[in-house]
């Protein structure tokens, strides 16, 4: 399963525990926003390219 994390403020201790975990089993692709250069049109190509997405 292809998995879309999005963090919008920051990762978590919690964050970034859950998609250690996912890793393991799933392909994983993080996507931090508050990096500058971000191509919106490739998150939009993502979140239709995964099985499932979650935003943090």
């Amino acid at each position: 399963m292809k998995i879309l994390h999005i963090i919008n403020n920051g990762m978590t201790d919690l964050t970034k525990s859950i998609i250690d975990a996912q890793s393991k089993d799933h392909e994983i692709k993080v996507v931090k926003l508050s990096q500058k250069g971000i191509s919106y049109e490739a998150v939009v190509d993502d979140i239709f390219s995964c099985d499932k997405v979650v935003s943090w």
